[in-house]
């Protein structure tokens, strides 16, 4: 017996049992596969109980998957229950097997799955760093690392597929692409679960680690992937220059390790995997749900093969017209501007603050003049650690709060304290945020997709020079892409979308890479899209409130224009935290 099979027998038999015995509420961890079934196990387990007991009760069983695809629990509410008249216990006993058996004969999401010329079979996912993983079916897939010679490397893959909850599942199937670049779908699903759960009900979902990233070929050195700290002894007087310097001679030494060309890794041959994929499938239509990059992708695809796209989903907009890196800066300072409003038009925060975007540049201005090097807690293993403090650190950790809407609820909190020397909540926060970032995101891959698709054409501007983040992040992007062997993009790259088919674009109205006026500019040449803006939230905001369900009702229907979207408008920014005990009440 395998070891799901295994877990669900040893979880169904103690559920069973113990709802007998006891009387109060019980919580358990079971395969999703078996929720189906539980309404109809459990209130025969009742009615077993209340014999037992000799009053009918009310419960409550509190059921937790086991396997992360749903964030929250799902809790069933038995009503009292009387057994029939005249029916034995020794009889009752004699339904633990039966209702196991049934339970396993439902317990499908293990069950190979062939699907075209694709033989699929249980695997689990995994996150980096992170014990939990996934219940998912998964397949071989192999290519030409270079497409045109066919006979020359191969590299694997890594195909996974969420098999869909019912039982006649639709024709069309769900494929997630993952932003970045360079991150990874299968290590990055569990965070989106939540939000392609109510897809998953009827739809298989499609996971593929697009080549360079995760399970597949990943561009990945050990050192140049890891959080560093590029400040030695020089550090403060060195600047950008010295980081550019460290960032190059590690690069020169991971491509020297590396057992892949850079060259073969762009969004268009991802694309040609991707079709591959579909062929193998016997050709279903997809739905795409693109995250940040996946939104690039996702419309590459599109433009290659309409034929195989049903629908479109573009969470988080990179408009093909758009350089990616040119806009970093001005989008940045315009998110902050929007976040720190909040906190300007809250009396106990104005109050307490002042105006947090006068104190950044303030702050700014002290580490140019005089950078830091503190010693904090480190916020995972508390054990004290050194970090260097000075104008570049400071534009990057303040990105990094910008991202999300409750990061960005304790920036004015976290800078407040840096002015007054305390950076131990600005630097412990981001050290959890950027490490997220740096597991999930593979830095070589990003930089073939963005060395090949962007480099050239980026041009740093006087207007972004003196702005929080200037142009550090273009200049370090060339820098690091005269070292990066990278491919070319197709003429017509950077040419506008243009589709009749049926597209939902969705942005964080402060989101400080990807703002809601990318999204605008994609919409004008797709006469069946439609815009939906979260108020108040950043980056990615398909997990927030009714946009799962929306996103769900779209797929179904294939209409964004009727779309209900009502709800969306109750979303809101986190309010601004006045102390480490959050805002007021």
């Amino acid at each position: 017996m395998d070891p799901p099979a295994r877990q669900t027998v040893e979880s169904l038999t103690l559920l069973f049992v113990t709802t007998i015995k006891f009387r109060h509420v019980e919580s358990v961890c079971i395969d999703n596969a078996i929720l189906r079934i539980f309404a109809t196990f459990l209130t025969v387990a009742s009615m077993i109980r209340d014999q037992v007991h000799h009053q009918a009760t009310p419960h409550t069983t509190v059921v937790t998957p086991c396997d992360g695809r749903y964030r929250r629990a799902t809790s069933i509410r038995l009503p009292p229950t009387a057994p029939p008249q005249g029916w034995p216990m020794d009889r009752n006993c004699m339904l633990i097997p039966l209702f196991i058996a049934s339970a396993l004969a439902s317990a499908t999401g293990t069950a190979d799955l062939t699907i075209g010329q694709l033989t699929f079979s249980a695997c689990e996912l995994s996150r980096p760093k992170s014990s939990a993983t996934t219940a998912a079916l998964c397949a071989p897939f192999e290519v030409p690392e270079n497409r045109d010679a066919p006979n020359g490397r191969k590299i694997a893959l890594r195909l996974a597929l969420i098999r869909a909850e019912s039982g006649s599942p639709k024709s069309d199937i769900v494929v997630y692409l993952a932003g970045g670049p360079g991150q990874a779908a299968t290590e990055t699903y569990s965070g989106m679960a939540g939000a392609l759960a109510p897809l998953n009900r009827t739809h298989h979902i499609l996971l593929l680690d697009q080549r360079g990233t995760g399970g597949s070929h990943a561009l990945k050195c050990a050192h140049a992937d890891e959080e560093k700290d590029y400040d030695d002894e020089d550090e403060n007087n060195a600047g950008v220059d010295h980081e550019i310097e460290q960032m190059q001679s590690e690069l020169t030494d991971c491509l020297s390790k590396l057992d892949a060309d850079p060259r073969f890794y762009t969004t268009s041959d991802a694309v040609r995997d991707l079709e591959d994929v579909r062929e193998k499938l016997g050709k279903p239509q997809f739905d795409l749900v693109g995250v940040s990059y996946g939104t690039r992708m996702a419309q590459a695809y599109l433009r290659a093969h309409a034929d195989g796209v049903r629908s479109v989903i573009l969470d988080g907009v990179v408009p093909n017209e758009m350089i990616v890196g040119a806009s970093f800066a001005g989008d940045l300072e315009s998110a902050l501007k929007l976040d720190f409003v909040n906190c300007n038009k809250s009396p106990e925060c104005a109050k307490r603050f002042g105006d947090p975007y006068k104190t950044l540049y303030a702050l700014r201005g002290k580490l140019r003049d005089s950078p830091s090097r503190v010693t904090i807690a480190d916020p995972q293993t508390f054990q004290p650690i050194q970090r260097s403090v000075n104008e570049s650190t400071l534009a990057g950790l303040v990105r990094l709060f910008a991202y999300s809407s409750e990061t960005a609820a304790l920036l004015p909190l976290s800078l407040d304290q840096a002015i007054h020397g305390n950076y131990a909540p600005l630097l412990g926060q981001s050290k959890l945020i950027s490490g997220d970032l740096d597991v999930s995101i593979t830095g070589g891959m990003e930089l073939s997709v963005i060395c090949a698709e962007d480099a050239d054409l980026l041009k740093p501007t006087p207007e972004d020079a003196d702005t929080i983040l200037g142009n550090k992040v273009l200049e370090g992007i060339q820098a690091e892409c005269k070292i990066w062997p990278h491919g070319t993009r197709p003429a017509d790259f950077h040419t506008p979308l243009k589709s009749d088919k049926s597209i939902l674009l969705l942005s964080g109205e402060n989101d400080p890479v990807t703002p809601p006026a990318n999204a605008e500019l994609v919409l004008k040449n797709l006469p069946n899209g439609r815009h939906l803006i979260a108020k108040g939230q950043g980056h990615n905001v398909i997990l927030r409130g009714c946009l799962p369900r929306l996103a769900a009702k779209f797929v179904d229907t294939l209409d964004a224009k009727k779309l209900d979207a009502a709800c969306v408008d109750t979303l809101g920014p986190v309010p601004a935290f006045l102390d480490f005990n959050g805002a007021a009440p």
